[in-house]
């Protein structure tokens, strides 16, 4: 009996660690790059160079997503190309909701903190990001 105890309660605190909460959002602001990808098979892929990264610009429950290409010379070209989002709290966890003229989504936000983050979409699969750090050739 004390062992169940014990099991459910180290289960309990590891889900309460790893949960998202609205005062973790001001970390999504900034530009992030892919680090790998989860499928629910339990396969992965790996991304070790990246032509692209992604902005995620959050204020006010809502917020925008873009597709960036980082030059060398710490600028980033970009179209005006955004996917918005509005983020909604259901069942304890954060969900972006993506709108646009051709279709709608979602993904959960998994993990949060200044330096990584999680998405999980609708067909479970998992996201794995690392904040983006410019080349610096000086």
């Amino acid at each position: 009996m004390k062992t169940t105890i014990s099991i459910l309660l180290v289960l309990l605190l590891a889900s309460c660690a790893n949960k998202v909460s609205t005062e973790d959002l001001v970390h999504l602001n900034g530009y992030w790059e892919i680090e790998k990808v989860e499928f629910p098979d339990g396969s992965t892929k790996e991304y070790s160079l990246n032509a692209t990264v992604d902005y995620f610009q959050v204020a006010d429950m809502m917020g925008y997503r873009k597709k960036v290409q980082p030059v060398f010379d710490g600028s980033y070209q970009t179209s005006d190309d955004a996917e918005k989002f509005t983020i909604h709290e259901y069942n304890g966890e954060l969900l972006l909701r993506y709108k646009n003229d051709l279709s709608e989504w979602e993904e959960k936000i998994r993990l949060l903190t200044p330096n990584q983050c999680v998405f999980v979409n609708q067909e479970l699969i998992a996201y794995h990001y690392r904040r983006f750090e410019p080349i610096n050739l000086e």
